[in-house]
């Protein structure tokens, strides 16, 4: 059974999914890729929902959260080793997509494509917790989230990142 929770964002609302134990999703109301089953889902409270809001307001607040709420991952094994390879950015840093491609391909020994990884990356279910918004174009400009681009930016400057980070292409 899929549980959720709502969060109030500066950035908009948040629904957060769980499985009763672990975070399983953390999406921007109407983002793409919004799940249609989180309808559905119940809501309730949970000290994994307790925990994630927790470190919304430390990193809503300017703060680098010191912990990570537990997380179940679901989802093929490149899915994962990308979306791990996503948590080890750290905060208000960048990485281009084909160096996040050299990354993965170095976890599992064997060639990568940048487009793969984007395709897996803009599959993150757990979106702000695994930093997907950090990812950059080759250029270093901002390129697709699936939050918009203006919430990616938002979320950058928040973190402190290189204002030259901070343009579209």
């Amino acid at each position: 059974m899929v549980f959720t929770q709502h969060y109030a964002s500066p950035l908009g609302d948040i629904t957060l999914g769980s499985d009763g134990i672990a975070l399983t999703g953390l999406w921007f109301d109407g983002q793409k890729r919004f799940p249609e089953e989180l309808a559905r889902a119940e809501t309730r409270d949970l000290p994994v929902f307790a925990e994630t809001a927790r470190w919304l307001d430390a990193y809503f607040s300017g703060r680098r959260p010191d912990f990570t709420p537990p997380l179940h991952l679901q989802a093929s094994a490149f899915r994962v080793t990308v979306w791990e390879a996503l948590l080890a950015i750290p905060y208000g840093e960048t990485v281009s997509y084909g160096q996040l491609a050299a990354t993965v391909a170095a976890r599992l020994g064997r060639t990568v494509s940048a487009r793969a990884v984007g395709g897996a990356v803009g599959h993150n279910p757990i979106s702000l917790i695994i930093p997907c918004h950090r990812v950059l174009g080759a250029d270093g400009s901002l390129t697709g989230y699936a939050g918009g681009i203006d919430r990616k930016r938002r979320l950058l400057a928040l973190e402190g990142a290189d204002p030259g980070a901070l343009r579209v292409k």
